[in-house]
Parts: structure tokens; C-alpha cells; sequence
């Protein structure tokens, strides 16, 4: 039934952010017309925290080695918060050249198995 998610991220300058993501991140992509690219994520989880009200989402990205990765992003001249330690992870935000933020985080606490979609894992169900 499920078979990804789609997430988005609102710029007022997309196409410095798409390049970022493109050419800084290396996520694969897709042109689906006219310059707009669609970014392939590896694996994502999703999780439900209290709160107060509705409809309040918020988007991260995963990696495996904090510093190492902020160190990529200053070799990029990319400005990225202090590491936060959260107890369940290591947590910056990274500033985006069309002026946003975007959160990234090492996980500390248990991952998911990722999800297959379902015609793959009906493909490797024929197979045993």
C-alpha cells in the first residue's frame, strides 16, 4: 500500500536549494519537467510525538557521523548550527542557500527496518 514518502521543502529561492541538494548532498534526482527536480532519500522512518495542536510537521535528514558531516558542509562554505546532544541523537540545522533551515541528525536511539515497497517485496516472496 505504501510505497515511499514525499516530502517537501518550501524556499523562496528553490533552485539554490535544489543544487544544494543536487550537488552538495548528491541525492539522486529526477527532472520531471521544466527544471524540477524530484530527490531520491534513502530509507525514512516517521514518528508521532505529542503535542498541542494539529497539523505541525517537521522534516529531517539522517546521518551516520554528525561531525563528519558538518565538516563536508564548511568545505562547502554551508553554515550549520552547534551540535546539540538530545540524548536521542546529535541534532544541527543547516542553513540553505534560498535562506531556509533544514534539521539533520545522527539517531542514537533504534531504527526500523526500511519498508520495501510492495511490488519488491512481492518479487522476493516469488523467488522463495
Amino acid at each position: 500500500m505504501i510505497v515511499g514518502s514525499h516530502s517537501i521543502i518550501y524556499s523562496r529561492k528553490p533552485e539554490a536549494d535544489r543544487s544544494f541538494l543536487r550537488d552538495v548532498l548528491k541525492l539522486t534526482n529526477v527532472d520531471v519537467g521544466q527544471g524540477w527536480l524530484i530527490f531520491g532519500l534513502p530509507p525514512s522512518e516517521v514518528a508521532v510525538h505529542p503535542a498541542d495542536k494539529n497539523d505541525v510537521h517537521e522534516f529531517y535528514l539522517m546521518c551516520d557521523n554528525i561531525d563528519a558531516f558538518v565538516a563536508e558542509m564548511k568545505k562547502h562554505k554551508i553554515a550549520c548550527t552547534a551540535v546539540q546532544n538530545m540524548g536521542w541523537g546529535a541534532l544541527i540545522q543547516v542553513k540553505l542557500p534560498g535562506g531556509g533551515k533544514l534539521g539533520v541528525y545522527q539517531p542514537r536511539h533504534a531504527r526500523p527496518k526500511a519498508m520495501a515497497p510492495e511490488k519488491a517485496a512481492k518479487k522476493r516472496a516469488a523467488k522463495t
